[in-house]
C-alpha cells in the first residue's frame, strides 16, 4: 500500500480475492472440475469457429454470428477462469489495482457483447422466418458485419462506464473481495468515497443493455411465433422451431442467471449464492453454447462429418 498525499489513510494498490472455497480438499476438486470445463470451453468454441470457417455450407449469417459468439465466449471465460484456477493453488490470491480493472473491464466487455450478439441472432432468425424473400438482401454480408461491429461497440461503451466508475473510486482499505474475480458490486462496497453516483450510472448502463437486447429478442420471437402458427405445413413449422430452439436455450440460460445476479434484490441471496451463479454464467455457459448449437444443428453435424471424412493430404 502507498500513502495518500492528503491524509493518513493508505491507498489500496492490490486486492485479495477470497475465491470459492477454503477447504484444501474442496479446492483441489474444484480446480480439477473448472480446469476441465475451461479446456472444453476453449476447445469447443475454437472448434466451432474453425468448422464454420472451413465449411462453405456454413457461410451464411446465422453461423457467421455463431462464430463471433464462440469468440466472445472464449474471451468471457478467459477473463476470469485462469485467475480463478490460480486462486485454488495459492493460499493468498492477490490481484493488482491495474489487473483488477482489466479483469472487470474484460468481463463487462465480453458479457455485454454476448447480450448484443444474442439479440442480433434473434433478429437474424426473425428475418429468415418472417421475411424469407428479402432475407438475402436484408442480411447481406455488409449488414452482418455492421451488426457484429455494432455489438462490439456496444460492449466497449458499456465497459467504459464500468472502468470510469472504477477509477472514480477511492480505496483506502480493507482490500478483501469476497468473490473469485473483481466484480463491480463488491468493489463498490470497498470504496471509501461516495459510490452512489457510479452505482446509478452502472445500473442505468447495464439495465439499458439488458432491457434493449431482451426487447429485440422478445419482439423477434413474437413475430416468429405468429408466422410459424400461420404455416400450414407441419414440416415447415418443425423446421422453423428447430432453428430457434438452440438460440432460445442459450438466451434462457444466459439471461436467467444474469437476471438473478443483477436484477433480484441483494437481500434475497447470499454472497456464496452469488459466487455459484457467477460461476455458472461466466464459466459453465460459455462451455454449453457450442454443445447446444452443434447438437441441435444438422448442418453443423453434416459439416463436421464432411471435414472428418476428408483425407489429410488430398
Amino acid at each position: 500500500m502507498a500513502f495518500l498525499k492528503d491524509g493518513n489513510h493508505t491507498a489500496v494498490t492490490e486486492f485479495i480475492l477470497l475465491g470459492l472455497a477454503d477447504d484444501p480438499v474442496l479446492r483441489v476438486i474444484l480446480f480439477t472440475i473448472i480446469l476441465c470445463i475451461y479446456l472444453v470451453t476453449v476447445s469447443g468454441n475454437l472448434s466451432t469457429i474453425l468448422l464454420i470457417r472451413a465449411s462453405p455450407q456454413l457461410h451464411h449469417p446465422m453461423y457467421f454470428f455463431l462464430s463471433h459468439l464462440a469468440t466472445v465466449d472464449i474471451g468471457y471465460s478467459s477473463s476470469v477462469t485462469p485467475n480463478m484456477l490460480v486462486n485454488f493453488l495459492v493460499e493468498r490470491n492477490t490481484i493488482s489495482y491495474l489487473g483488477c480493472v482489466i479483469q472487470l473491464g474484460s468481463a463487462a466487455f465480453f458479457g455485454t457483447t454476448e447480450c448484443f450478439l444474442l439479440a442480433v441472432m434473434a433478429y437474424d432468425r426473425f428475418m429468415a422466418i418472417c421475411n424469407p424473400l428479402l432475407y438475402s438482401t436484408k442480411m447481406s454480408t455488409q449488414v452482418c458485419i455492421q451488426l457484429v461491429v455494432g455489438s462490439y461497440i456496444g460492449g466497449f461503451l458499456n465497459t467504459s462506464c464500468f472502468t470510469f466508475s472504477f477509477f472514480s473510486f477511492l480505496f483506502c482499505g480493507p482490500n478483501i473481495i469476497n468473490h473469485f474475480f473483481c466484480d463491480f458490486a463488491p468493489l463498490m462496497e470497498l470504496s471509501c468515497s461516495d459510490a452512489s453516483v457510479s452505482g446509478v450510472v452502472i445500473s442505468f448502463s447495464a439495465g439499458t443493455v439488458t432491457i434493449t437486447t431482451l426487447l429485440v429478442i422478445a419482439i423477434s420471437y413474437v413475430y416468429i411465433l405468429i408466422t410459424v402458427l400461420k404455416m400450414r405445413s407441419t414440416e415447415g413449422r418443425h423446421k422453423a422451431f428447430s432453428t430457434c430452439t438452440s438460440h432460445l436455450t442459450a438466451v434462457t440460460l444466459y439471461y436467467g442467471t444474469v437476471t438473478f445476479i443483477y436484477v433480484m434484490p441483494k437481500s434475497s441471496y447470499s454472497a456464496d449464492q452469488n459466487k455459484v451463479v457467477s460461476v455458472f454464467y461466466m464459466v459453465v455457459i460459455p462451455m454449453l453454447n457450442p454443445l447446444i448449437y452443434s447438437l441441435r444443428s444438422n448442418e453443423m453435424k453434416d459439416a463436421l462429418k464432411r471435414q472428418l471424412s476428408k483425407k489429410p493430404f488430398s
